[in-house]
């Protein structure tokens, strides 16, 4: 496992000295051979055992250890560390500066969904689609921004012949829960988990036995707290306009994954799909 993905994965849930040692390594992993663990330290101002804490923490023995395996990545191709493509944009940037522009955003957007990746293992993943089969009816809520991915979710869902009960305002979710019965289960959308409404009903909902799913990024936070499963998103970038790109091209990723398990999984399905394609399709046309 690339360390370098293995920072960029866990760079969320570290505390504030921590990421700073994480962006350091990540925009300036090909010059690490040229610094110790003390002139690291030096240069970010922070002590050198937080260097040798935050090599410890992602599973090496020391900071020598990391860098040994940061540079044996880099001479693998296993993924430069600023994660902006240098090699093929600056290629690239012969044909057009939006040829390089693409590069690098495919290059952020396949970073991030491989870190996503890392840290949802399959088990997990298959437990989740192993809910949503035996589920009674799946409820499916995400408020703002966080609505766009639940809403295609749950026509999906609905395309497969899931009974999907899906709303964008948190009160009308309040009561629909109360109609929610053992097996059941609640998709939750938060990007950052903090809406204590949501909260809310992710405890209501546990409270009749169903089984409740958070979609977060890879933070703690409330909402997780009252998650059977979680579904996690790791996707950082310091520039704004950046960031969320990333958070939705990740995320996407991971829906579009269980979808597929849920498709490949029965025959039944997926001509229940087609089936509702061709009706779709036949009401478009007329």
């Amino acid at each position: 496992m690339s360390p370098l993905l293995k920072i960029r994965a866990e760079r969320d849930r570290m505390s504030a000295i921590e990421r700073r040692i994480a962006d350091f390594l990540l925009d300036n992993a090909h010059l690490l051979r040229d610094y110790s663990s003390q002139q690291l330290a030096n240069a970010l101002g922070i002590s050198q055992s937080s260097v040798v804490k935050f090599s410890q923490k992602l599973g090496y023995k020391g900071y020598p250890d990391l860098k040994y395996s940061i540079g044996q990545a880099l001479a693998r191709g296993d993924g430069n560390g600023n994660g902006n493509g240098d090699d093929a944009g600056a290629a690239a940037a012969d044909d057009h500066p939006h040829t390089a522009l693409a590069e690098s955003l495919w290059q952020l957007k396949a970073q991030a969904e491989a870190a996503t990746r890392l840290i949802n293992p399959p088990e997990s993943i298959d437990a989740i689609a192993r809910a949503i089969v035996q589920a009674g009816k799946v409820f499916i809520i995400g408020l703002g921004e966080d609505g766009i991915p639940a809403r295609a979710f749950a026509t999906r869902l609905s395309l497969l012949g899931i009974l999907t009960v899906h709303y964008v305002d948190a009160a009308l979710m309040h009561a629909g829960v109360s109609a929610a019965a053992a097996g059941d289960v609640l998709l939750v959308f938060s990007e950052h988990g903090r809406q204590p409404t949501l909260c809310q009903i992710g405890r209501r909902f546990r409270e009749s036995a169903g089984t409740v799913v958070t979609v977060t990024r890879h933070t703690p936070n409330p909402l997780r707290a009252h998650a059977d499963h979680a579904l996690l998103v790791s996707a950082h970038d310091e520039r704004r306009h950046i960031e969320p790109l990333l958070y939705q091209s990740a995320l996407q990723h991971l829906l579009d994954l269980i979808f597929v398990l849920l498709c490949e999984a029965s025959e039944e399905r997926r001509g229940r799909l087609d089936l509702n394609l061709e009706r779709m399709q036949d009401l478009l046309d007329g």
